[in-house]
């Protein structure tokens, strides 16, 4: 069973983990994009969708078992890491207790999303983008960018009848799943991804396992 699929984005080799999140061996960085947390809460205060407000411990699990499993030196979050920056403070002390753990000891920084476009008083860096030698990291893809890291469009792929959050990569860019709980999704063929991703490209589907897929035949 494969937990990664191993690529070059301008010779910089990376991991897209059966998870979701992105790693670099070189520099020991684990990223992961659009945690969303606080997402039921932002809903319930907006008059929204009553959901099960369970997806912000749901979320930490997850990436607590990434951090255990791949011990990095730094973390980047792509953006949109809480559903908007008044879900900051929906956070139980439990959760920022946890938070403050995965944290501690390790250079973390989050980056700007649409969601989230501003500083949050919760500890690490805030930055619009990272810079990962010829790569940059932002939320957002832009139109024309070469080596790029992104999140923001949630891919998933329906394989068989079943939805995977998908990588999708080119030779210009990878753009990540979202990491989160309750998050939805798009698929390969929506204009605004089919715009940016080559079809020579690969959706690697994420779950159990990394499977690559190539893209062209999910956007016929």
């Amino acid at each position: 069973m494969s937990t990664h699929h191993p690529f070059r984005l301008l010779g910089v080799a990376l991991e897209a983990r059966a998870s979701g999140a992105l790693w670099h061996e070189e520099s020991r960085l684990l990223v992961v994009s659009d945690l969303h947390l606080g997402r039921s809460e932002r809903l319930a205060r907006r008059g929204g969708a009553l959901l099960p407000p369970y997806e912000t411990r749901e979320t930490l699990a997850r990436l607590d078992g990434e951090i255990e499993a791949t011990r990095p030196a730094r973390v980047i979050c792509l953006g949109d890491s809480f559903d908007d920056l008044a879900a900051v403070g929906s956070l139980d002390e439990a959760e920022r207790l946890w938070l403050a753990r995965l944290m501690a000891g390790r250079d973390w920084v989050w980056i700007e999303g649409n969601h989230d476009a501003g500083p949050v008083e919760i500890g690490g860096s805030h930055r619009a983008e990272v810079g990962l030698g010829p790569l940059v990291l932002r939320h957002i893809p832009q139109a024309g960018a070469v080596g790029e890291l992104a999140g923001h469009f949630h891919p998933k792929v329906v394989l068989a009848g079943r939805s995977h959050r998908a990588f999708l990569i080119d030779g210009a860019r990878a753009i990540l799943p979202a990491f989160g709980a309750y998050t939805g999704g798009m698929r390969p063929d929506d204009p605004a991804l089919a715009g940016l991703m080559a079809p020579g490209g690969l959706a690697v589907l994420t779950g159990a396992r990394a499977i690559p897929v190539p893209l062209a035949p999910l956007r016929r």
